[in-house]
């Protein structure tokens, strides 16, 4: 009788997965925890047709951990967002390239895009690694702009030339970073996405450069698309 009932459950499991029309290889799973949080909302969100929507949300109430589920036909870029009442001014959002599979991601309620952690897929490993190594020439970047901005004095001409060089080299290889990045990751939507997303105003024989190099299922992906879209209209 007892295996009769654990068949007849296991029936109506199977029946409810091929029910609902999801492919389980489509489905992403975002898990975590925001430490010290004890009230607020949580959403999932990405950008469809160019504005940021919600995908599912989840209300935290003394109890920081959360779990979404969402079907992701391709990878592409994800948010975690924070909505919270904790008498803290700041909402924030945190990002990650999503794809099928599991991420976990731990923060705190009072940093919590400073603090997060993100545990996932390969992809977005690497699109880690990249905005790691462009932060750096961010924070480069911003330094030497803040330092131009203090010379006021025309005697200081010569050192504000020295200081727009330096800040005109750190565009440069900042973009040829980018540029590079997408190139070694041609098979991967990283490469379009980036090129599209990151230095769309980049030279335009670098930006064909990079879609001529993507492989055929690549270039028909979202940004793969876009990319094209941008070459066409490039004078």
């Amino acid at each position: 009788m007892m295996l009769k009932k654990q068949l007849y459950l296991l029936g109506l499991l199977w029946l409810g997965v091929a029910c609902s029309g999801e492919d389980p290889a489509l489905l992403m799973t975002v898990e975590g925890n925001v430490r010290g949080l004890k009230k607020g909302v949580l959403y999932l969100q990405t950008i469809a047709d160019s504005s940021l929507v919600s995908i599912d949300s989840v209300e935290i109430r003394g109890d920081g951990n959360f779990n979404f589920q969402a079907r992701v036909p391709e990878p592409d870029v994800y948010y975690l967002y924070l909505q919270n009442a904790d008498n803290n001014d700041l909402d924030d959002r945190i990002t990650f390239f999503g794809a099928p599979g599991t991420y976990r991601i731990e923060t705190r309620w009072d940093n919590f895009e400073g603090d997060a952690r993100v545990e996932g897929t390969l992809i977005h490993q690497k699109f880690q690694t990249y905005r790691e190594n462009m932060s750096r020439f961010n924070l480069q970047q911003l330094e030497l702009s803040t330092e131009l901005s203090r010379l006021a004095m025309p005697s200081d001409s010569i050192k504000g030339d020295s200081l727009q060089n330096a800040l005109d080299r750190s565009l440069k290889r900042s973009y040829l970073y980018a540029l590079n990045f997408a190139l070694s990751n041609k098979d991967s939507q990283l490469a379009p996405y980036i090129a599209w997303a990151e230095v769309s105003d980049a030279n335009p024989t670098y930006l064909d450069s990079v879609y001529r190099s993507l492989p055929p299922q690549i270039a028909d992906s979202k940004y793969g698309k876009r990319l094209k879209e941008l070459l066409e209209q490039t004078p």
